[in-house]
């Protein structure tokens, strides 16, 4: 199509970032945990040689002092401000016990003490970075730049950033929407799947409304800005997603509620531990070892990571897979899961048309493979998504397509061309002809999207066509049939025949067609009511009320309307069907890690709280137990970051 907008020569700076999605990782330094982890570490190994050598303890103390500060005043700083809140913290307990083996003369003891709980703090930083780093590198969908207009007609390449509501872009054939807004000139085909969940281009006209990072088509716009880049539906949904590890699994929130009992425990018998054998005439060193031994043996380090390591490296590695779950609660919850839902268009359909039935009208004197070869040749010098599709067609059954001349194209009604000397027209029947044939009713009827060609004039023949099934949807309805032990159930808006017969194709007996919006919300709260725990898998505005209403909502990213995406619970970025099953086994091998977890940290506090009441457990030994402890379970649940552990959460969704 033609351009009603008159190009200007434009000043273009060096783009910030290409229309590609860099993937950008969090360096470890960048993260002020690991800098300070790191600074401890060293001056604790630079003391440390210095001190078993025999040197004076003018040369290793100030080490010591300094590894003190660097790994212990960020815990310690938050376990004040915790106290003011009347909350005894952890971290706070920690500091005080490496202070308090220092004030006995186990400095290095102290010291160890600092580093390996600044460590643990560390790894646990550098595990939610990942996850953010995943959120923004897979949602980084709008453009960097676009092109601002002056009120003179003039051109500027600006960051997107710098637009305001009210300004004026323009959006050439081919370029990315740069911000929400609403169009003001011109007419073109807007790709919005990112954004709406339409599977195929939206005609867009004066007055239409755009969003930022959607794909214009064939013709340029001039859109007048609605919105700030911040208040888009992008950075909405960024915005939204980057809220992943902030909430906290159930299992950590019920840990906390016991840690500020237990740490309240811990210190009225760590003082029993200090003064009952002062009462019986111990020595003053000897009693204040002890319980400072105690003290740092008893602390719930290791139970407290136990929990959120496993459930945020498991976040972490499915983001980067193409599968953003919000939190560690929806990480959990993914894993409890006993019956799935699944929505048709968009979900298990890719939004891919294809054609499926191509039918000659009486009179036109064509069979099938003569209509379909002058549709595929007048639709070909288009970029349309249906176009492709025809000549796609016309390709499977092996057609030579004959030469078009004067194509043109009008966004929303169709082509037309002149074929071996014959003008043909393909588009909607209702556009090109005020009286359409009864076929084209009967074909949209059963689901598929009629298309019309017109041969001079008379028209010739009707195509249907229909999304495609993913190539994965069968065998992942069969693997989550398998996780569940239920069958997935069918929830679609269709017409009954039409998502019957797209079931049956899929494997999926249990089938309600015709429903809205409210009718799936019933249906999901009927299952929920009776005992399951549904999982809701769909993509647009008519699937929210049930991803809000299941126990979990995943929605397809791709083409997942705004809504979807703001109330599920994870987002399939990628479009593949296959990640659903293979993230509800990834959530249960992290379940399984949050249990080893706390068996460790219970078998080891248990073990060393007995020996050292019991008998006499030297400090540093009681250190590298219980720190050992924590560094164990911390490294046991970030064990999920690993290629491998999505490899077999794969295998085991396939199994």
């Amino acid at each position: 199509m033609t351009s009603t907008l008159a190009p200007q020569p434009v000043e273009r700076p060096k783009p910030a970032r290409t229309g590609t999605v860099a993937r950008r990782r969090t360096r470890v330094l960048a993260l002020p945990e690991a800098r300070w982890a790191a600074a401890a570490t060293v001056l604790f190994l630079l003391a440390l040689p210095l001190q078993l050598t025999g040197a004076p303890a003018w040369a290793w103390g100030p080490l010591y002092a300094l590894a003190y500060a660097t790994g212990g005043w960020e815990p310690g700083w938050e376990g004040l401000k915790a106290l003011k809140e009347r909350t005894l913290d952890v971290d706070l307990l920690m500091v005080v016990a490496a202070l308090g083996a220092a004030a006995i003369g186990q400095v290095m003891d102290g010291a160890l003490l600092i580093v390996i709980f600044a460590t643990s703090g560390a790894l646990e930083a550098l595990a939610t970075a990942r996850t953010a780093d995943s959120v923004r590198g897979l949602l980084d969908l709008a453009p960097a730049t676009a092109t601002r207009l002056s009120p003179d007609g003039g051109e500027q390449a600006v960051s997107v950033e710098e637009l305001a509501v009210g300004d004026t872009v323009l959006v050439r054939p081919g370029e990315r929407v740069g911000a929400d807004g609403r169009v003001l000139d011109g007419a073109s085909e807007v790709d919005q799947a990112t954004i709406t969940g339409e599977p195929l281009p939206v005609p867009k006209e004066p007055g239409d409304e755009v969003f930022a990072g959607t794909l214009n088509g064939t013709g340029a716009l001039r859109i007048r800005v609605e919105r700030d880049a911040s208040d888009s539906v992008i950075a909405r949904i960024v915005r939204m997603v980057q809220e992943a590890s902030e909430t906290k699994a159930p299992t950590q929130l019920f840990i906390e509620k016991v840690e500020q009992r237990y740490s309240l425990g811990m210190v009225a018998a760590t003082l029993a531990v200090f003064l009952v054998p002062i009462a019986f005439g111990a020595q003053l060193t000897d009693a204040l070892l002890r319980a400072m031994t105690f003290m740092i043996v008893a602390s719930p380090c290791a139970v407290v990571l136990a929990t959120m390591p496993p459930l945020l490296s498991a976040i972490a590695n499915a983001g980067r897979h193409g599968v953003l779950v919000k939190s560690a609660v929806v990480m959990e919850r993914l894993g409890q899961v006993d019956a799935v839902a699944l929505d048709k268009t968009g979900t298990l359909t890719e939004g891919s048309p294809r054609v499926t039935d191509v039918r000659p009208l009486p009179g036109s004197a064509l069979d099938e493979d003569a209509l379909l070869t002058l549709a595929a040749a007048a639709e070909r010098p288009s970029e349309h998504p249906l176009a492709r599709a025809v000549v796609e067609a016309a390709r499977d059954r092996g057609l030579d397509l004959p030469g078009a001349r004067d194509f043109t194209s009008a966004p929303g009604v169709g082509v037309t061309a002149v074929v071996d000397g014959r003008t043909v027209a393909v588009g909607a029947p209702a556009r090109l002809l005020d009286d359409t044939p009864g076929a084209a009713a009967e074909l949209e009827e059963s689901g598929r999207t009629a298309v019309l060609v017109v041969v001079d004039g008379t028209p010739a023949g009707l195509l249907g066509i229909a999304d495609r099934l993913r190539p994965d949807a069968a065998a992942t309805v069969t693997s989550l049939a398998a996780l569940t032990g239920t069958a997935p159930v069918l929830l679609t808006g269709d017409n009954p025949r039409a998502a019957a017969r797209l079931a049956a194709e899929a494997g999926i007996d249990d089938v309600r067609a015709g429903l809205l919006p409210q009718d799936k919300l019933a249906a999901v709260q009927e299952m929920e009511s009776a005992g399951r725990k549904v999982l809701v898998v769909g993509d647009g505005v008519n699937d929210a009320p049930a991803l809000a209403a299941a126990h979990t909502g995943i929605a397809m990213g791709r083409a997942g309307s705004d809504l979807a995406l703001e109330t599920a619970d994870a987002v399939i970025v990628r479009d593949e069907l296959a990640a659903v099953p293979a993230t509800v086994a990834l959530s249960r091998r992290a379940r399984g890690l949050v249990v080893q977890n706390l068996v460790i940290a219970g078998v080891f506090i248990a073990g060393l709280v007995v020996w050292d009441l019991a008998g006499d457990l030297p400090l540093p030994l009681g250190v590298a137990g219980h720190e050992g402890s924590t560094v164990l379970v911390g490294l046991n649940g970030l064990r999920l970051l690993r290629e491998g552990a999505w490899q077999r959460a794969t295998a085991e969704g396939n199994g």
